[in-house]
C-alpha cells in the first residue's frame, strides 16, 4: 500500500475549471450544478487561480442588504472572477506523498489543492479525496490483521 500512497492516487483527475474572464454566475452556475465548493481558473491550460464558495460569499451582498434583485444579479453577471480569485494558490504535484498534501491541507487551513504537473493542472485533491484515502487505509489495515 505504501507505494499507493501518493496524491495521484486519491486525487480527482477530471477537473473542471473555469477562465479568469469568466464571470461569477458561471462560477456560482457551476457550483450549484456540480456541489463542488472549489473550481480552478485557468488560463492557456496552466493554473492561474483558485475560486472557493467562500471567495464568492465575501464578495456578494448579504440578502439582507438593500441591494434590488437587479444590482445583486449584476454583480454575478458582470464581476470577472479574476477580481475575486485567489492568485498562485498553493498547489501540489502529483507524484507528491499523500501525507505532504495532508499536511499543507491542515497547516494551511484549506479545503483544497490543485495538483500540477509541469505547470499545467492534472486534478484537484480535496477534504473529502482525503476521507477516502482515510477509509480506504482503515479498510486495508482491517483486513491484514
Amino acid at each position: 500500500m505504501r507505494d499507493e500512497l501518493l496524491v495521484s492516487t486519491f486525487m480527482t483527475a477530471k477537473v473542471q475549471s473555469l477562465s479568469p474572464d469568466d464571470r461569477l454566475l458561471a462560477a456560482a452556475l457551476l457550483m450549484r450544478s456540480s456541489h463542488f465548493r472549489h473550481i480552478p481558473i485557468v488560463e492557456d491550460g496552466h493554473l492561474v487561480g483558485i475560486l472557493t464558495d467562500r471567495d464568492i460569499q465575501r464578495c456578494t451582498p448579504s440578502l439582507l442588504a438593500r441591494v434590488s434583485p437587479e444590482e445583486y444579479n449584476a454583480i454575478f453577471e458582470e464581476t470577472e472572477i479574476s477580481r475575486v480569485m485567489t492568485r498562485e494558490p498553493l498547489k501540489i504535484s502529483p507524484d507528491a506523498p499523500l501525507v505532504e498534501a495532508v499536511a499543507l491541507l491542515r497547516e494551511k487551513k484549506l479545503g483544497c489543492l490543485p495538483v500540477v504537473e509541469n505547470g499545467k493542472l492534472v486534478g484537484i485533491i480535496t477534504k473529502a479525496d482525503m476521507l477516502s484515502a482515510l477509509l480506504r487505509i482503515l479498510e486495508t489495515a482491517q483486513v491484514t490483521r
